[in-house]
């Protein structure tokens, strides 16, 4: 499924049109990009929780010639399922 699958579902389910639901879908991956971009945790109670873990710089190895290079740090955005949802999957 991708975004457009998933505003035609939100439409469908909500009497709207698809453009609306299309405005809808991009609007909360943009609100949820943002917060991540602050540092912010997003809590979707019964679905899971989006958080931002910092990765530190390390060394890691060029796999083609073996040389040490400096890897840097970075942040990644993480999702924890819900155990609603967990659930839902196994069961």
């Amino acid at each position: 499924m991708n975004s457009s699958d998933l505003a035609d579902l939100i439409g469908a389910a909500n009497g709207l049109t698809k453009a609306d639901a299309k405005k809808i879908v991009d609007g909360v991956f943009a609100a949820i990009a943002d917060a991540a971009a602050k540092g912010d945790e997003i809590s979707l109670p019964g679905f899971g929780k989006f958080k931002v873990k910092d990765s530190p710089a390390r060394e890691g190895r060029n796999p083609a010639t073996g040389a040490s290079m400096q890897i840097a740090a970075s942040r990644k955005l993480s999702f924890s399922v819900a155990k609603a949802v967990k659930d839902k999957l196994n069961g």
